[in-house]
């Protein structure tokens, strides 16, 4: 039995992946040749799982075997301590490895923490798939843009003040309120929360006609330039207005601009989300990974199932700038040729990895799985007892306490992301 091997990961048509081979997605399982899988050309491409969901598990390329049952006929590759702490007998992977390919916005989302997600599943076992929470991780592999938690308590203000639009949506009692607070010296404190509460269920709740009708006003003023540029109305913010109005004519959505962190991710630059972190991941390429669920609470941009009341209950309401939920990446090896993403939960971390044309990165093995897919060039892994040739889009497994080395070719970089478990 080896300890490393190539495995099939499958895709997801979702309607906001980029079209045909624009995307990552299809560009990585067309090059690694997948069985069955033929790019579509006007076909949308939004995600590529590597991992032991029951939605859409991975196989073992060279048995067609589901990646899980071959974990569970050999649990030594997921290592014992993994399999004691995540409950892993069964052959599932404590985490879910990702690549997104977004040219349509997504929803207005947060995610279950273990309680909530339990009971939800209990209750809503159709909508709500597994009884696991979802903390996650994107890097980005292109410039990206998300909408990811919530603004300073002053900045929200801000926009209620110089925005009559956004302000005409929440009743004067919950602004008065939201507006005396939003100065606090102690943002995350019991009333403050209470207020960002206050005003935020407002905002999601309010009727649709409402929406609809300051929604068209706002847009008519932006497109003959009267965003109030000096009075607080950032540019970036104005396009990303009129961007997700574009996409979601009329969604209530499209004002949580005004409520939420808009960030600018360049490639290598990443960002986390916990539980009850409201979120938006708004275009452009990541590497994400995220505890194994597929569990999502929506409330705007989206034709899905909208649950505002389990996504206003659920969330943290903590407001804090962008920097709260930003990743800064450390050296996994002393090379510095890789580079450790380590979020602050159990379930997952991903090492960044570039090899230079002839090079070698050793790694030594790590207590518990990986999951490793080649994002450029070509190359080779190696460890103890055998190898194995890489090109773009190759998915593999390594097996726990295996130690390898990848190995550049002879042209330009060879890089890879690793997500692995380790019991820590």
């Amino acid at each position: 039995m080896s300890r490393v091997f190539k495995i099939a990961p499958t895709t997801q048509q979702y309607d906001w992946g980029r079209t045909g081979k624009s995307s990552k997605v299809a560009q990585f399982a067309s090059a690694s040749k997948y069985p069955g899988f033929v790019v579509d050309e006007v076909a949308p491409y939004a995600e590529l799982w590597m991992g032991t969901h029951p939605k859409s598990p991975s196989t073992v390329l060279s048995s067609s075997n589901a990646l899980s049952e071959h974990l569970a006929s050999h649990p030594e590759l997921i290592g014992k301590k993994i399999v004691d702490r995540f409950d892993a007998g069964s052959g599932n992977l404590p985490f879910l490895f990702k690549v997104l390919s977004i040219e349509k916005a997504l929803s207005i989302q947060t995610h279950p923490d273990k309680k909530t997600a339990e009971e939800l599943h209990a209750q809503q076992p159709d909508i709500y798939k597994d009884p696991n929470h979802k903390p996650e991780m994107a890097l980005a592999i292109t410039p990206f843009d998300a909408m990811c938690g919530f603004r300073p308590l002053p900045q929200i203000a801000t926009y209620l003040r110089t925005t009559p639009e956004f302000a005409a949506l929440i009743p004067p009692a919950i602004s008065s309120a939201f507006l005396a607070i939003a100065g606090s010296s102690n943002p995350t404190g019991p009333e403050e929360k209470s207020a960002l509460k206050d005003l935020f269920a407002a905002l999601m709740t309010t009727e649709e006609f409402n929406i609809k009708y300051q929604l068209d006003i706002l847009i008519k003023r932006y497109e003959i330039g009267q965003a109030r540029v000096a009075d607080g109305e950032e540019p970036d913010v104005v396009e990303l207005v009129q961007k997700l109005n574009s996409q979601f004519p009329g969604d209530v959505g499209v004002f949580c601009a005004f409520v939420l962190n808009y960030v600018h991710l360049k490639p290598g630059e990443a960002i986390f989300l916990g539980a009850g972190e409201p979120h938006a991941y708004v275009s452009g390429e990541c590497i994400e990974c995220m505890a194994n669920s597929d569990n999502v609470i929506r409330a705007g941009l989206t034709p899905k199932l909208r649950d505002i009341p389990n996504l206003v209950s659920g969330l943290t309401y903590t407001a804090a700038p962008p920097t709260n939920h930003v990743v800064n990446p450390k050296l996994f090896t002393q090379t510095g040729a890789s580079i450790l993403y380590n979020p602050p939960i159990p379930e997952f971390s991903v090492v960044q990895i570039k090899v230079a044309p002839g090079k070698a990165e050793v790694h030594p093995g790590v207590e518990g799985p990986s999951v490793t897919i080649v994002t450029e060039g070509s190359g080779k892994v190696a460890w103890a007892d055998g190898e194995l040739e890489l090109g773009l889009g190759d998915v593999f497994f390594i097996g726990a306490e295996t130690g390898v080395t990848f190995e550049g070719g002879s042209e330009g970089s060879f890089v890879l992301y690793r997500a692995f478990v380790e019991d820590n």
